[in-house]
């Protein structure tokens, strides 16, 4: 399975594409940031980051896309951003026909880490780990959006029966998923 990752940003936008193999082994594909100037209009940031976000799904082909859930922010101009970016490339996906699936910081961080609450080295160290990397993908924006795609990628339909054990990190997202759905059912 292919996956592309999105870290939304109005000022980088990380994206990552990875695939999976059935036993979960990961391989790096692409991965990159989409940059745009503070002094552009709006709208030619946002049509830099459609523009980019599509050239990554024309020239790769991913199956998926895995995109960072928004979550409240203490700079308002900053989540403002990220939203409009997140819109953006909810916008290209679906306009490809691709299904995307929204994964918060502490999912994505449990998935890769094993750790919710990782910070962001952690999670670069192990993003590096998984995909055999010598080095972590810079900026932390490239990082964090190969994380997504690996979160996105090892919730997908590869992972299921017929395929390899879970790892230590899995086994610790699945469980931290299943205390997460049970509070939602018992609210």
């Amino acid at each position: 399975m292919r996956v592309l990752g999105v870290d939304p940003g109005l000022t980088r936008c990380g994206v990552g594409v990875v695939d999976v193999s059935s036993t979960r082994t990961v391989r790096l594909v692409y991965v990159g940031v989409i940059e745009t100037a503070h002094d552009l209009a709006l709208e030619r940031r946002l049509l830099a980051i459609a523009t980019g976000i599509a050239g990554v799904i024309d020239e790769f082909e991913p199956e998926a896309v895995g995109l960072e859930r928004m979550f409240a922010q203490h700079n308002l101009r900053t989540v403002m951003g990220t939203a409009q970016a997140s819109g953006v490339a909810l916008q290209v996906a679906a306009s490809r026909g691709l299904a995307v699936g929204l994964h918060t910081p502490s999912e994505v961080k449990a998935a890769v880490t094993g750790y919710g609450s990782a910070d962001k080295k952690q999670v670069g160290a192990m993003v590096a780990r998984v995909l055999g990397l010598d080095a972590v993908p810079r900026p932390a924006d490239a990082a964090d959006a190969l994380a997504i795609a690996i979160c996105h990628a090892w919730k997908g339909p590869t992972v299921g029966a017929g395929s390899a054990p879970l790892t230590p990190a899995q086994r610790a997202w699945r469980e931290a998923e299943k205390s997460t759905t049970a509070r939602r059912v018992n609210s």
